[in-house]
Protein backbone atom coordinates (compact mmCIF):
# COMPACT_ATOMS: atom_id res chain seq x y z
CA UNK A 1 0.00 0.00 0.00
CA UNK A 2 0.86 3.54 -1.00
CA UNK A 3 1.42 5.86 2.27
CA UNK A 4 -0.01 8.99 1.33
CA UNK A 5 -2.40 11.57 2.90
CA UNK A 6 -5.93 12.58 2.50
CA UNK A 7 -6.04 15.30 -0.16
CA UNK A 8 -6.00 18.87 1.46
CA UNK A 9 -4.38 17.82 5.03
CA UNK A 10 -0.89 17.51 5.45
CA UNK A 11 1.45 16.94 8.81
CA UNK A 12 3.42 18.86 10.51
CA UNK A 13 7.19 18.54 11.28
CA UNK A 14 8.06 19.99 14.55
CA UNK A 15 9.41 22.96 13.12
CA UNK A 16 6.34 24.15 11.16
CA UNK A 17 4.31 23.06 14.89
CA UNK A 18 6.65 24.99 16.61
CA UNK A 19 5.79 28.15 14.33
CA UNK A 20 2.09 27.79 14.38
CA UNK A 21 2.34 27.24 18.56
CA UNK A 22 3.80 30.66 18.00
CA UNK A 23 1.37 32.04 16.07
CA UNK A 24 -1.54 30.75 17.68
CA UNK A 25 0.26 31.64 21.35
CA UNK A 26 0.87 35.39 20.28
CA UNK A 27 -3.03 35.31 19.27
CA UNK A 28 -4.30 34.34 22.54
CA UNK A 29 -2.37 36.64 24.30
CA UNK A 30 -3.79 39.32 22.61
CA UNK A 31 -7.30 38.11 22.74
CA UNK A 32 -6.80 37.44 26.61
CA UNK A 33 -4.95 41.74 26.19
CA UNK A 34 -8.89 42.37 25.36
CA UNK A 35 -10.15 40.71 28.32
CA UNK A 36 -11.91 37.48 26.22
CA UNK A 37 -11.95 34.12 28.30
CA UNK A 38 -11.03 31.28 26.43
CA UNK A 39 -14.17 28.32 25.19
CA UNK A 40 -13.71 24.72 23.38
CA UNK A 41 -16.69 23.52 21.32
CA UNK A 42 -16.33 20.23 19.57
CA UNK A 43 -15.54 19.58 15.92
CA UNK A 44 -18.71 17.28 15.43
CA UNK A 45 -22.09 18.99 15.33
CA UNK A 46 -25.62 17.96 14.23
CA UNK A 47 -25.94 18.69 10.49
CA UNK A 48 -29.44 20.20 10.87
CA UNK A 49 -27.67 22.97 13.19
CA UNK A 50 -24.58 23.96 10.73
CA UNK A 51 -27.54 23.94 8.05
CA UNK A 52 -29.97 25.77 10.29
CA UNK A 53 -31.62 28.64 8.12
CA UNK A 54 -29.95 31.25 10.54
CA UNK A 55 -26.82 29.59 10.78
CA UNK A 56 -24.86 29.43 7.51
CA UNK A 57 -27.81 28.78 5.84
CA UNK A 58 -28.37 26.23 2.66
CA UNK A 59 -27.64 28.13 -0.62
CA UNK A 60 -24.00 29.35 1.00
CA UNK A 61 -21.27 28.14 0.01
CA UNK A 62 -19.69 27.14 3.39
CA UNK A 63 -22.14 24.77 3.73
CA UNK A 64 -21.75 23.02 -0.18
CA UNK A 65 -18.01 21.98 1.64
CA UNK A 66 -19.18 20.54 4.60
CA UNK A 67 -17.62 17.20 5.33
CA UNK A 68 -21.05 15.00 5.91
CA UNK A 69 -20.99 11.92 8.14
CA UNK A 70 -23.46 9.88 9.89
CA UNK A 71 -23.00 8.09 13.33
CA UNK A 72 -24.08 4.27 14.34
CA UNK A 73 -27.60 5.90 15.07
CA UNK A 74 -28.04 7.14 12.10
CA UNK A 75 -28.01 10.90 12.78
CA UNK A 76 -26.70 13.00 10.26
CA UNK A 77 -23.36 14.87 11.23
CA UNK A 78 -20.80 16.96 9.85
CA UNK A 79 -17.68 18.70 10.64
CA UNK A 80 -17.74 22.40 11.63
CA UNK A 81 -17.14 24.44 8.68
CA UNK A 82 -16.01 27.58 11.09
CA UNK A 83 -16.83 28.31 14.75
CA UNK A 84 -19.40 30.98 14.91
CA UNK A 85 -22.41 28.28 14.98
CA UNK A 86 -21.14 25.97 17.39
CA UNK A 87 -20.63 29.41 19.80
CA UNK A 88 -24.23 30.30 18.45
CA UNK A 89 -25.52 27.04 19.69
CA UNK A 90 -23.57 27.01 22.97
CA UNK A 91 -24.81 30.55 24.15
CA UNK A 92 -28.36 29.55 22.94
CA UNK A 93 -27.66 26.73 25.44
CA UNK A 94 -26.47 28.89 28.14
CA UNK A 95 -28.93 31.57 28.22
CA UNK A 96 -28.24 32.78 31.98
CA UNK A 97 -24.59 33.67 30.59
CA UNK A 98 -23.81 37.15 31.69
CA UNK A 99 -23.24 39.66 28.70
CA UNK A 100 -21.31 40.92 27.20
CA UNK A 101 -20.18 37.16 27.03
CA UNK A 102 -16.29 37.69 26.05
CA UNK A 103 -14.93 34.64 24.52
CA UNK A 104 -12.24 33.33 22.33
CA UNK A 105 -11.50 29.67 20.61
CA UNK A 106 -8.83 27.81 18.88
CA UNK A 107 -8.94 24.52 16.94
CA UNK A 108 -9.33 23.14 13.45
CA UNK A 109 -11.94 23.49 11.14
CA UNK A 110 -12.98 21.42 7.81
CA UNK A 111 -13.88 22.35 4.27
CA UNK A 112 -14.37 20.43 1.60
CA UNK A 113 -13.56 22.62 -1.80
CA UNK A 114 -10.80 23.73 -3.66
CA UNK A 115 -7.31 23.78 -2.49
CA UNK A 116 -4.74 26.54 -2.99
CA UNK A 117 -1.74 28.14 -1.24
CA UNK A 118 -2.42 29.32 2.10
CA UNK A 119 -6.29 27.11 1.92
CA UNK A 120 -6.28 23.39 2.65
CA UNK A 121 -9.21 21.75 3.74
CA UNK A 122 -8.19 21.04 7.47
CA UNK A 123 -7.10 24.01 8.84
CA UNK A 124 -6.86 25.99 12.02
CA UNK A 125 -9.10 29.00 12.97
CA UNK A 126 -8.47 31.63 16.28
CA UNK A 127 -11.96 33.29 17.01
CA UNK A 128 -12.68 36.10 19.24
CA UNK A 129 -16.29 36.74 20.05
CA UNK A 130 -18.60 39.73 21.60
CA UNK A 131 -22.18 38.32 22.95
CA UNK A 132 -24.70 41.04 23.70
CA UNK A 133 -23.00 43.76 22.67
CA UNK A 134 -25.00 46.32 19.66
CA UNK A 135 -22.43 48.96 20.52
CA UNK A 136 -20.09 49.82 17.32
CA UNK A 137 -17.07 49.73 19.87
CA UNK A 138 -17.55 45.78 19.75
CA UNK A 139 -16.50 45.85 16.27
CA UNK A 140 -13.90 48.58 17.13
CA UNK A 141 -12.50 46.68 19.84
CA UNK A 142 -11.92 43.37 17.53
CA UNK A 143 -10.16 45.40 14.66
CA UNK A 144 -7.93 46.76 17.44
CA UNK A 145 -7.55 43.06 17.96
CA UNK A 146 -6.73 42.44 13.91
CA UNK A 147 -3.82 45.48 14.08
CA UNK A 148 -2.21 44.16 17.60
CA UNK A 149 -1.67 40.66 16.14
CA UNK A 150 -0.90 41.61 12.57
CA UNK A 151 1.64 44.22 13.60
CA UNK A 152 3.27 41.81 16.37
CA UNK A 153 3.97 39.22 12.98
CA UNK A 154 5.62 42.05 11.52
CA UNK A 155 3.08 41.65 8.30
CA UNK A 156 2.32 44.23 6.33
CA UNK A 157 -1.77 44.03 5.91
CA UNK A 158 -5.14 45.95 4.98
CA UNK A 159 -8.48 45.45 6.95
CA UNK A 160 -11.33 45.97 4.30
CA UNK A 161 -14.39 47.20 6.01
CA UNK A 162 -17.89 47.14 4.74
CA UNK A 163 -22.00 46.40 6.58
CA UNK A 164 -24.30 44.09 5.26
CA UNK A 165 -26.92 46.97 5.79
CA UNK A 166 -25.38 49.12 2.76
CA UNK A 167 -25.13 46.24 0.42
CA UNK A 168 -29.15 45.47 1.39
CA UNK A 169 -30.36 48.78 0.92
CA UNK A 170 -28.78 48.76 -2.71
CA UNK A 171 -30.50 45.94 -3.51
CA UNK A 172 -33.42 46.71 -1.98
CA UNK A 173 -33.24 50.16 -3.60
CA UNK A 174 -32.35 48.22 -7.28
CA UNK A 175 -36.00 46.62 -6.41
CA UNK A 176 -34.74 42.68 -5.12
CA UNK A 177 -36.03 42.01 -2.33
CA UNK A 178 -34.58 38.39 -1.38
CA UNK A 179 -31.14 40.21 -0.89
CA UNK A 180 -29.12 36.43 0.33
CA UNK A 181 -28.35 35.11 -2.83
CA UNK A 182 -27.58 38.06 -4.30
CA UNK A 183 -24.79 39.25 -1.82
CA UNK A 184 -23.40 35.74 -2.41
CA UNK A 185 -22.92 36.77 -6.13
CA UNK A 186 -21.76 40.60 -4.99
CA UNK A 187 -18.90 38.90 -2.73
CA UNK A 188 -17.24 36.99 -5.83
CA UNK A 189 -17.27 40.31 -7.48
CA UNK A 190 -13.19 40.46 -6.89
CA UNK A 191 -12.64 37.02 -8.08
CA UNK A 192 -15.56 37.12 -11.31
CA UNK A 193 -15.35 40.58 -12.22
CA UNK A 194 -18.37 42.86 -12.71
CA UNK A 195 -19.34 40.62 -15.76
CA UNK A 196 -19.36 37.34 -13.68
CA UNK A 197 -21.56 38.77 -10.92
CA UNK A 198 -24.12 39.96 -13.84
CA UNK A 199 -23.79 36.42 -15.31
CA UNK A 200 -25.00 35.35 -11.88
CA UNK A 201 -27.66 37.92 -11.28
CA UNK A 202 -29.15 37.15 -14.64
CA UNK A 203 -29.27 32.93 -13.89
CA UNK A 204 -31.12 33.89 -10.55
CA UNK A 205 -34.02 35.65 -12.42
CA UNK A 206 -32.78 39.49 -11.97
CA UNK A 207 -33.23 41.73 -14.41
CA UNK A 208 -30.81 43.83 -17.12
CA UNK A 209 -32.65 47.05 -15.11
CA UNK A 210 -32.33 45.86 -11.49
CA UNK A 211 -28.58 45.01 -12.09
CA UNK A 212 -27.93 48.31 -13.52
CA UNK A 213 -29.30 49.81 -10.74
CA UNK A 214 -26.68 47.37 -8.26
CA UNK A 215 -23.83 48.64 -9.98
CA UNK A 216 -24.84 52.18 -10.54
CA UNK A 217 -23.67 52.72 -6.57
CA UNK A 218 -21.70 49.62 -6.39
CA UNK A 219 -18.73 51.26 -7.85
CA UNK A 220 -15.09 51.26 -6.96
CA UNK A 221 -13.46 53.95 -4.82
CA UNK A 222 -17.16 54.22 -3.29
CA UNK A 223 -17.51 56.69 -0.19
CA UNK A 224 -19.36 57.19 2.35
CA UNK A 225 -19.86 60.28 1.14
CA UNK A 226 -20.62 59.58 -2.06
CA UNK A 227 -22.91 56.96 -1.36
CA UNK A 228 -25.17 59.20 1.49
CA UNK A 229 -26.13 61.54 -1.77
CA UNK A 230 -27.24 58.45 -3.58
CA UNK A 231 -28.87 55.66 -1.40
CA UNK A 232 -31.91 56.27 0.21
CA UNK A 233 -33.21 53.53 1.42
CA UNK A 234 -33.81 53.34 5.18
CA UNK A 235 -31.55 49.88 6.10
CA UNK A 236 -28.84 51.56 3.71
CA UNK A 237 -28.83 54.77 5.45
CA UNK A 238 -28.30 53.10 8.80
CA UNK A 239 -25.14 51.18 7.88
CA UNK A 240 -23.98 54.35 6.41
CA UNK A 241 -24.02 55.30 9.79
CA UNK A 242 -22.74 52.61 11.99
CA UNK A 243 -19.77 52.51 9.85
CA UNK A 244 -19.43 56.37 10.34
CA UNK A 245 -19.41 55.83 14.27
CA UNK A 246 -16.71 52.83 13.47
CA UNK A 247 -14.62 54.64 11.79
CA UNK A 248 -14.43 57.10 14.35
CA UNK A 249 -13.52 55.00 17.20
CA UNK A 250 -10.70 53.83 15.04
CA UNK A 251 -9.84 56.94 14.13
CA UNK A 252 -9.38 57.62 18.19
CA UNK A 253 -7.95 54.31 18.31
CA UNK A 254 -5.17 55.73 15.89
CA UNK A 255 -5.90 52.41 13.74
CA UNK A 256 -4.91 53.39 10.32
CA UNK A 257 -4.94 50.16 8.22
CA UNK A 258 -8.54 50.55 7.81
CA UNK A 259 -10.12 50.45 3.75
CA UNK A 260 -13.83 50.56 2.92
CA UNK A 261 -14.95 47.89 0.61
CA UNK A 262 -18.53 47.89 -0.72
CA UNK A 263 -18.34 44.97 -3.01
CA UNK A 264 -16.70 43.09 0.43
CA UNK A 265 -20.43 40.40 1.59
CA UNK A 266 -19.04 37.50 2.96
CA UNK A 267 -20.24 34.30 2.37
CA UNK A 268 -22.35 33.13 5.25
CA UNK A 269 -26.07 34.13 4.98
CA UNK A 270 -26.12 35.13 8.68
CA UNK A 271 -24.41 38.26 8.81
CA UNK A 272 -26.32 41.14 9.65
CA UNK A 273 -24.28 44.27 10.00
CA UNK A 274 -20.26 45.31 10.24
CA UNK A 275 -18.17 42.71 7.82
CA UNK A 276 -14.38 42.71 7.75
CA UNK A 277 -11.66 40.74 6.24
CA UNK A 278 -8.23 41.01 6.14
CA UNK A 279 -5.28 40.68 3.41
CA UNK A 280 -1.67 40.51 3.05
CA UNK A 281 0.40 43.30 0.72
CA UNK A 282 2.55 42.31 -1.74
CA UNK A 283 2.36 38.36 -0.56
CA UNK A 284 1.77 35.14 -2.98
CA UNK A 285 -1.30 33.87 -0.09
CA UNK A 286 -3.87 36.07 -2.03
CA UNK A 287 -7.08 34.71 0.54
CA UNK A 288 -7.96 36.35 3.38
CA UNK A 289 -5.79 35.64 6.59
CA UNK A 290 -8.58 36.75 9.12
CA UNK A 291 -12.46 37.96 8.76
CA UNK A 292 -15.52 38.41 10.69
CA UNK A 293 -18.67 40.34 11.68
CA UNK A 294 -21.78 41.34 13.29
CA UNK A 295 -24.15 38.24 13.41
CA UNK A 296 -27.30 39.89 15.93
CA UNK A 297 -29.73 37.51 14.50
CA UNK A 298 -28.27 34.03 14.86
CA UNK A 299 -28.15 33.63 18.65
CA UNK A 300 -31.77 34.38 19.03
CA UNK A 301 -32.92 32.50 16.05
CA UNK A 302 -31.43 29.51 17.89
CA UNK A 303 -33.07 30.13 20.82
CA UNK A 304 -36.53 30.54 19.48
CA UNK A 305 -39.05 33.20 20.77
CA UNK A 306 -37.84 35.94 18.26
CA UNK A 307 -35.42 37.05 20.38
CA UNK A 308 -32.13 39.47 19.20
CA UNK A 309 -28.96 38.50 21.06
CA UNK A 310 -26.75 41.09 19.48
CA UNK A 311 -22.98 39.60 18.59
CA UNK A 312 -19.67 40.48 16.25
CA UNK A 313 -16.61 38.25 16.01
CA UNK A 314 -13.54 37.53 13.83
CA UNK A 315 -11.90 34.54 13.15
CA UNK A 316 -7.65 34.46 11.98
CA UNK A 317 -6.78 32.04 9.57
CA UNK A 318 -4.00 29.92 10.86
CA UNK A 319 -3.03 28.23 7.48
CA UNK A 320 -2.68 31.01 5.86
CA UNK A 321 -1.07 33.17 8.48
CA UNK A 322 1.61 30.10 8.80
CA UNK A 323 2.33 30.18 5.27
CA UNK A 324 3.41 34.11 4.70
CA UNK A 325 5.26 32.94 7.79
CA UNK A 326 7.18 30.57 6.06
CA UNK A 327 7.93 33.03 2.87
CA UNK A 328 9.54 35.39 5.75
CA UNK A 329 11.78 32.57 6.55
CA UNK A 330 10.45 32.28 10.07
CA UNK A 331 10.99 28.57 10.11
CA UNK A 332 13.75 28.83 12.56
CA UNK A 333 13.19 26.39 15.74
CA UNK A 334 13.40 22.57 14.95
CA UNK A 335 13.26 21.82 18.85
CA UNK A 336 12.09 24.08 21.68
CA UNK A 337 14.98 23.02 23.45
CA UNK A 338 17.75 25.68 24.70
CA UNK A 339 20.97 23.77 25.92
CA UNK A 340 21.68 19.81 24.95
CA UNK A 341 23.41 17.94 27.73
CA UNK A 342 26.24 15.95 27.37
CA UNK A 343 27.56 13.62 29.92
CA UNK A 344 30.64 12.30 29.82
CA UNK A 345 30.42 9.02 32.15
CA UNK A 346 28.76 11.29 34.69
CA UNK A 347 25.36 10.51 33.63
CA UNK A 348 23.75 9.94 36.84
CA UNK A 349 25.06 13.55 38.45
CA UNK A 350 24.11 15.23 34.48
CA UNK A 351 20.28 14.14 35.11
CA UNK A 352 20.67 16.00 38.62
CA UNK A 353 21.81 19.07 36.49
CA UNK A 354 19.45 18.62 33.68
CA UNK A 355 16.33 18.57 36.45
CA UNK A 356 18.07 21.55 38.17
CA UNK A 357 17.89 23.16 34.42
CA UNK A 358 13.91 22.33 33.50
CA UNK A 359 12.95 23.25 37.21
CA UNK A 360 14.44 27.02 36.51
CA UNK A 361 12.78 26.72 33.36
CA UNK A 362 15.30 26.18 30.95
CA UNK A 363 14.24 23.59 28.16
CA UNK A 364 17.07 20.83 28.24
CA UNK A 365 17.62 18.25 26.04
CA UNK A 366 19.87 15.40 26.94
CA UNK A 367 22.36 13.53 25.12
CA UNK A 368 21.33 9.42 25.14
CA UNK A 369 23.04 6.13 23.40
CA UNK A 370 26.56 5.71 23.34
CA UNK A 371 27.72 9.27 21.16
CA UNK A 372 30.91 11.03 21.11
CA UNK A 373 31.24 14.05 21.84
CA UNK A 374 31.55 15.13 18.37
CA UNK A 375 28.51 13.55 17.09
CA UNK A 376 26.06 15.16 19.90
CA UNK A 377 27.50 18.45 18.80
CA UNK A 378 26.48 17.80 14.96
CA UNK A 379 23.47 16.71 16.46
CA UNK A 380 22.59 19.87 18.45
CA UNK A 381 23.76 22.17 15.16
CA UNK A 382 21.30 20.03 13.06
CA UNK A 383 18.75 20.58 15.51
CA UNK A 384 20.01 24.59 15.93
CA UNK A 385 20.45 24.11 19.80
CA UNK A 386 21.80 27.21 20.70
CA UNK A 387 24.11 25.97 23.53
CA UNK A 388 25.41 22.58 24.91
CA UNK A 389 26.61 21.69 28.46
CA UNK A 390 29.05 18.76 28.68
CA UNK A 391 29.77 17.81 32.20
CA UNK A 392 32.89 15.11 33.09
CA UNK A 393 34.27 13.89 36.03
CA UNK A 394 36.86 17.10 35.84
CA UNK A 395 34.13 19.43 35.61
CA UNK A 396 32.35 18.29 38.68
CA UNK A 397 35.87 17.97 40.76
CA UNK A 398 35.47 21.81 40.02
CA UNK A 399 31.93 21.61 40.49
CA UNK A 400 31.52 23.36 37.27
CA UNK A 401 29.77 22.79 33.84
CA UNK A 402 31.14 23.77 30.41
CA UNK A 403 29.13 25.50 28.47
CA UNK A 404 29.42 25.80 24.85
CA UNK A 405 27.50 28.27 22.60
CA UNK A 406 27.12 26.69 19.10
CA UNK A 407 26.70 29.80 16.95
CA UNK A 408 30.05 31.44 18.37
CA UNK A 409 31.83 28.02 19.64
CA UNK A 410 32.90 30.01 22.70
CA UNK A 411 32.91 28.38 25.63
CA UNK A 412 32.48 28.67 29.87
CA UNK A 413 32.92 27.16 32.69
CA UNK A 414 29.97 27.78 34.61
CA UNK A 415 28.71 27.04 38.30
CA UNK A 416 25.41 25.65 38.74
CA UNK A 417 23.58 28.91 39.54
CA UNK A 418 25.64 31.13 36.72
CA UNK A 419 24.52 28.56 34.32
CA UNK A 420 20.57 28.97 34.73
CA UNK A 421 21.10 32.87 35.20
CA UNK A 422 22.83 32.52 31.62
CA UNK A 423 20.52 30.43 30.14
CA UNK A 424 17.69 32.25 32.01
CA UNK A 425 18.49 35.40 29.65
Amino acid sequence: MEMQNAKGVKDLPPEEKILKNKVVNTISRAFELYGFAPLETPILERFETLAAKFGAGIESDALKETFKLKDQGDRQLGLRFEMTTSLARFVAQNPTLKMPFKVYQAGPVFRDGPIKTGREREFWQADADTIGASSMLAEAEQIGLLSEVFRQLDFKFVIKVNNRKILNGILKQAGISEVKEALIAIDKLDKIGKAGVAEEFKQRGYSKGQTDKVFALLTKGATLASLKKKLKDAEGTQGLAELEELFGYLKVMKIKEIEFDLSLARGQAYYTGTVIEVYLKNSEVTSSIAGGGRYDNMIGSFMGGGREIPAVGISFGITPIMEQMKAQNKLEEKTPAKVLMIPINVVDETLKIAQELRANGIAADFAMGKKGVSKNLEYANVLKIPYVAIVGEEELKKKKILLKEMSSGTEQLLSLKDLIKKLQK
